[in-house]
């Protein structure tokens, strides 16, 4: 049995409890080094077998999945995050799929939902943005056209911006192009929930200046929108006179 793990967005104890479960029964654990905290390895038992996909191609993972198979043990894929959002996963279950490997996926707290603790923002917040676009800037791997920076800045929605802290010039100017204006509030999250957490706040018209300033290349998520700012209309789910099915207002 393969079980892919989302080990949450930094801090190890957000991973969830029935991922620390698998990992304290995994036989053999397979984890993404390069961004995963590695003080989850804790919750693994003594004796069970680490391996770190970051110097791994698919073909070595597979490998090593199926050497686990053969010898009736357990493995967890311990991606970041959650591993529905850039996770690579889609073609390790295919390649599972093809050799009758039976796998199951539990979810993770993705970065995007760290980010939003550490800057305690409501991303859809009334009469500002009640939609969330997470996407990325176009590096080595390419964004369909119809997706672009430009594109999906014309909505004005709140947008969460993985894998581009490297490429924000190009991310500037296509946010300014697309609509946002240069004052839009913005963010930038360093390992959102880690330790070494660090908040960077700014405008889409500072952003590159900002991420270059302080050195920033990677581990960082960018959060752009006026969900940021401070005016927006208060909830109607808890306003006095807002009738609900479980309570009747005022008036």
């Amino acid at each position: 049995m393969v079980h892919f793990v989302g080990a949450g967005s930094g801090a190890a104890d957000l991973i969830t409890v029935r991922g620390a479960k698998l990992l304290g029964e995994a036989d053999v654990v397979i984890y993404a080094g390069s961004l995963v905290n590695p003080a989850l390895l804790n919750y693994t038992r003594e004796g069970c077998e680490i391996h770190d996909s970051a110097k791994l191609t698919l073909e070595e993972v597979i490998a090593l999945i199926e050497k686990a198979e053969a010898e009736g043990k357990t493995t967890v894929r311990l991606h970041t995050g959650d591993s529905s959002i850039y996770g690579a996963v889609r073609e390790q279950f295919d390649e599972l799929e093809k050799r009758d490997i039976v796998y199951d996926v539990c979810p993770g707290v993705s970065a995007f939902c760290g980010a939003a603790s550490a800057l305690r923002a409501e991303y859809t917040l009334p009469d500002v943005s009640q939609t969330v676009i997470i996407t990325r800037a176009p590096g080595r791997t390419p964004v369909p056209e119809r997706e672009s920076i430009r594109s999906l800045a014309a909505h004005q929605a709140t947008m969460v911006l993985f894998l581009s802290t490297s490429l924000t010039e190009l991310l500037q100017a296509q946010l300014l192009a697309g609509g946002y204006t240069a004052d839009t509030p913005a963010a930038v999250v360093y390992k959102a929930t880690w330790p070494e957490e660090h908040i960077f706040r700014c405008t889409v018209g500072t952003l590159h200046e900002t991420v270059t300033g302080n050195g920033l290349t990677k581990t960082s998520l960018i959060v752009v929108g006026n969900c940021l700012g401070d005016t927006y209309l208060r909830s109607l789910l808890y306003h006095p006179n807002f009738t609900t099915e479980f309570r009747k207002g005022a008036q």
